[in-house]
C-alpha cells in the first residue's frame, strides 16, 4: 500500500508515523475541500453562503451515514464525542429507579467526565472495574440489571485494543430495557461498523483518528425509531423542526436526528472531516484493515512472538517493562508513537508498511524491552 502514502501528508518522513489512534494524517485533498466547501462560498457570497454551507453539513451527514450503513436522517453532526454523549443522555426519559449508566473503567475518560454533571438529573454511573475484561460478555452480564437506563461500550478500547462484544451487550441492554450506546472513535475508519447488525441504539464517534478528518467534527447516530422518544436539553435553532420559523415562543424538536444538532454549526471541521471519510472510503476500510493486520503479523514475525491480535483494534497496545528506553530509541529513529503509562501504542494505517513494522520490532529488541499485550 506504499502508493497510498501519496494520498496523505505524512509526518515523520524519515521514520514512521504510528499515531492514527491519536490524529490521523491529513489527506492531501483536505485543503481543496476546505476551500470548496467553506472558504469559497464565504469569499464569493458572504452572507448568502449559508445555502452552500448547509449543503456541506448535509454532505458530512451523508458520509457518516455511508460509513455506518444507516440513513442520513439518523445522523447529527457534533463537535466531539463528549458533546454527542451529553446531548444523547440528556434526552433520555428516565423513570424512577432506572437512572444508572453502565460503563467500564477502561472506557476513554471523557465518557466518565460527561456523566459527572449529569448527576444533577439523577443519573448515576456504575463502573465495571478496570481489572475485569470488557471484551467478555459475561463481564457486562454481571453488572447489568433493571436499574440500568443506558449501557456505554467502547467498540475498541484505546489503551488495550480490546474489542467489545457489541451484539451481546446490545441484547443485554434490551433485556433490561436500557439504551445501548457505542463509542466508535477508535474503530471508525478501520473496523467494519454496523449498528443494525449489532442491534445498538446509538453510535458516537469523532473523525480525528483513523478517519483522518481533523479535530472538531464528531457525530451521533440514533436508531430512527428511538428518536421521537428523546428530548435533548442541549438544543439550538438548528434543533428546531423549522429553523427559519423564527418564533421565539414556539420550539418544536426536529423529527429526525437534527434535534441533536444544536445551534449554528461550524463549517470548516465538517468540510475537512467529510473529505477524510471520503479518502478512507475511497481506499476501502477492508484494504486498510488488511494492511494493518499484515503489518502486525510482520511485527510478530520479527519479534518471534505471537500477540493474538485477532480480537483487537488496529493499535498495538503493548505493556513494556522499560518504556523510557524504548521511547528514546523510537524518537531517535523518528518513529511517531505514544505511551499510556507503560503501554506503547503504535498504529498501522494505509501509509504504513510491513518494513516499518519489522523495524519497530527491531527497536523493541534493541531496547531489550519485554512486551506483552495490554489488558
Amino acid at each position: 500500500m506504499s502508493d497510498l502514502r501519496d494520498l496523505f501528508h505524512v509526518p515523520a518522513e524519515n521514520g514512521a508515523y504510528l499515531l492514527a489512534h491519536s490524529v490521523g494524517c491529513q489527506p492531501r485533498a483536505a485543503a481543496a475541500a476546505l476551500d470548496t466547501h467553506m472558504l469559497a462560498p464565504w469569499r464569493q457570497a458572504g452572507g448568502d453562503a449559508w445555502l452552500l454551507w448547509l449543503e456541506t453539513i448535509d454532505g458530512f451527514r451523508e458520509q457518516v451515514a455511508a460509513l455506518l450503513g444507516v440513513e442520513p436522517a439518523s445522523v447529527a453532526p457534533q463537535t466531539s464525542v463528549s458533546a454527542a454523549l451529553f446531548t444523547l443522555l440528556s434526552g433520555l426519559d428516565l423513570s424512577p429507579g432506572k437512572k444508572v449508566v453502565l460503563l467500564s473503567e477502561q472506557a476513554f475518560p471523557t465518557i466518565g467526565f460527561v456523566l459527572a454533571p449529569l448527576a444533577r438529573l439523577g443519573i448515576t454511573p456504575r463502573f465495571i472495574p478496570a481489572c475485569e475484561d470488557p471484551s467478555n460478555p459475561a463481564t457486562w452480564e454481571r453488572y447489568c440489571d433493571g436499574a440500568v437506563a443506558a449501557v456505554i461500550a467502547m467498540h475498541v478500547h484505546s489503551n488495550t485494543g480490546l474489542v467489545a462484544p457489541l451484539a451481546e451487550i446490545a441484547a443485554l441492554a434490551r433485556r433490561h430495557g436500557a439504551v445501548s450506546i457505542v463509542d466508535a472513535a477508535q474503530s471508525a475508519g478501520l473496523l467494519p461498523l454496523s449498528p443494525a447488525h449489532w442491534g445498538v441504539d446509538a453510535v458516537i464517534g469523532s473523525c480525528v483518528k483513523w478517519l483522518c478528518g481533523g479535530p472538531g467534527a464528531g457525530y451521533l447516530h440514533i436508531r430512527e425509531t428511538l428518536i421521537p422518544a428523546l428530548a435533548p436539553l442541549d438544543v439550538g435553532w438548528f434543533s428546531h423542526e423549522n429553523p427559519f420559523a423564527f418564533d421565539i415562543r414556539d420550539f418544536r424538536y426536529a423529527p429526525d436526528a437534527r434535534r441533536f444538532q444544536g445551534g449554528t454549526p461550524s463549517i470548516a471541521p465538517f468540510a475537512l472531516a467529510a473529505q477524510g471519510i471520503r479518502t478512507v472510503r475511497s481506499i476501502g476500510q477492508e484494504q486498510i484493515l488488511a494492511n494493518n493486520r499484515a503489518c502486525i503479523a510482520a511485527f510478530e514475525d520479527e519479534c518471534g512472538q505471537s500477540l493474538g491480535w485477532s480480537n483487537r483494534g488496529g493499535t498495538l497496545c503493548l505493556a513494556c517493562d522499560d518504556p523510557q528506553a524504548l521511547s528514546e530509541i523510537l524518537k531517535t529513529a523518528d518513529y511517531a508513537h505514544d505511551f499510556r503509562g507503560n503501554v506503547l501504542r503504535a498504529s498501522f494505517h494505509a501509509w504504513n508498511t510491513e518494513a516499518q513494522a519489522r523495524a519497530l520490532a527491531r527497536f523493541v529488541k534493541q531496547a531489550g524491552a519485554a512486551i506483552t499485550p495490554a489488558r
